[in-house]
């Protein structure tokens, strides 16, 4: 076990070895640096909260790869550094903005003053990664303090395994498991000196398309959260991100990858629909744990870009992700509150989400808007059928018939709304089937799951 004061001193002397020359190069690690900032910093700049004219706060600031970006638009912006050839270099090339201060610190020291309920934005790009456990713990509570009541922490971390190429003699980074961030920040409670209670709600988490793109990397992973009176209420949230058990249960019946019925079976039918081009872009909206996402991507050479209310759903597919080098990226996100530059994406694809939106004409024109002339989309969900169905469900579900029409005023044309409940039925049974088969296992492995 390596003390606190011993990881700092080898975190130090590794980045004053790979800081000499004060490069690119040598700050991302990377022979093809520059040509991957001018495609990752203008992404990573596009996915920060609104910061004109407030505070921002930059940790790890380097030789200011950032730190000019944000000084364009922050009201002002103390960029820090522990490595001081690193910061000083970073005052030469952005101190003239004037409303920039530069200083050397380490982000885990207690010298490191920072008056409480001061930022409206903490950014910071590979730091916590060269943090013990401990220290990265220790400065989540100390950035939430930092910040304003609704503002702002933004991070970005290598997780899994490393992306950069450059030679090491050694290398001390922690290449965690993304779970272990969004553990430690969500966990994040803090009470002011009124006694309020505040956390840190998780806004976005997503892997960097530039990497996927470049790479067919999805281990470059970003978070954004934001500091929110803890009474807010986020039930549906949370309901979502405590479902680890019931992800594994249902990728047991239904297939490796996949949580709702049909599995690979129908995926294989409902995508031959597509004729999926090498080059298009797919766009899937409620993708659940990516199986569907990595057979597009690995049969048809498409790019997808795969979203989803649920932490743990896109964590698992994170991880699954591993080792792929499939075009395939995901994020954590709302797509009732996304919104894409109009015509980016070829296909959009949807499978048995969208019935728990409530305003779904208006979701079918977002997707109308963000298809390019001649794309498709597919959805499949559950509708009305026989019966009178519960008050909640009956709030927002429709029958095949108005579900094509929705799609229709949105402005698609050629619709095809077919009705394929005797299809899943029967695909149901089959798994049941096979799960009666193997029930003693299947109970052993999931009785946790049922009991009270």
């Amino acid at each position: 076990m390596v003390a606190q004061g011993d990881e700092r001193q080898v975190q130090k002397c590794y980045w004053i070895e790979h800081s000499a020359n004060l490069t690119v190069e040598a700050m991302m690690l990377d022979s093809k640096a520059s040509d991957l900032d001018k495609e990752e910093r203008p992404e990573i700049l596009s996915l920060l909260p609104a910061y004109e004219g407030k505070s921002v706060l930059e940790l790890g600031a380097g030789i200011g790869r950032f730190t000019g970006e944000l000084a364009q638009q922050a009201g002002q912006l103390l960029a820090l550094d522990f490595i001081d050839g690193a910061i000083k270099k970073n005052e030469s090339i952005n101190g003239h903005h004037k409303n920039v201060k530069f200083q050397c610190a380490d982000v885990t020291s207690p010298d490191l003053k920072i008056a409480e309920d001061s930022v409206d934005l903490i950014f910071s790009n590979w730091l916590l990664m060269y943090l013990s456990n401990t220290e990265v713990k220790n400065l989540a509570v100390r950035m939430a303090k930092w910040l304003k009541v609704g503002g702002y922490i933004f991070f970005r971390e290598s997780c899994f395994h490393q992306s950069g190429d450059s030679k090491r003699k050694y290398n001390p980074t922690h290449y965690r498991e993304h779970r272990f961030y969004t553990k430690v920040f969500k966990e994040c409670h803090m009470r002011d000196a009124s006694g309020d209670l505040f956390e840190l709600s998780l806004i976005g988490c997503k892997c960097i398309g530039a990497y996927v793109r470049n790479k067919k990397n999805q281990n470059q992973i970003c978070w954004t959260w934001q500091k929110v009176k803890s009474e807010d209420d986020k039930r549906f949230q949370r309901c979502l991100n405590d479902e680890c058990s019931d992800i594994r249960l249902f990728e047991r019946l239904y297939g490796q990858g996949f949580v709702s019925a049909g599995g690979i079976e129908t995926t294989k039918e409902f995508v031959a629909k597509l004729e999926l081009q090498p080059g298009q872009k797919v766009l899937d909206v409620g993708c659940g744990i990516g199986g569907g996402d990595f057979y597009m991507a690995e049969k048809f050479d498409v790019e997808v870009v795969g979203i989803d209310l649920s932490i743990n759903m896109i964590s698992f597919a994170l991880e699954r992700a591993i080792g792929l080098k499939c075009c395939v990226e995901f994020e954590v996100a709302d797509c009732t509150k996304k919104s894409y530059p109009d015509n980016t994406f070829d296909v959009i694809y949807s499978r048995d989400t969208i019935l728990y939106i409530k305003d779904q004409p208006a979701l079918f024109k977002s997707f109308f808007k963000w298809l390019k002339p001649g794309g498709k989309v597919l959805i499949s969900d559950y509708c009305k059928h026989a019966g009178t169905p519960s008050p909640e469900f009956g709030d927002y579900a429709h029958d095949v018939k108005a579900y094509g029409q929705m799609l229709r005023d949105a402005g698609f044309a050629e619709v095809i709304a077919e009705d394929r409940t005797d299809q899943i039925i029967e695909v149901l049974e089959e798994k049941l089937n096979a799960i009666e088969k193997d029930k003693d296992a299947f109970i052993s492995d999931f009785s946790k799951v049922f009991s009270p």
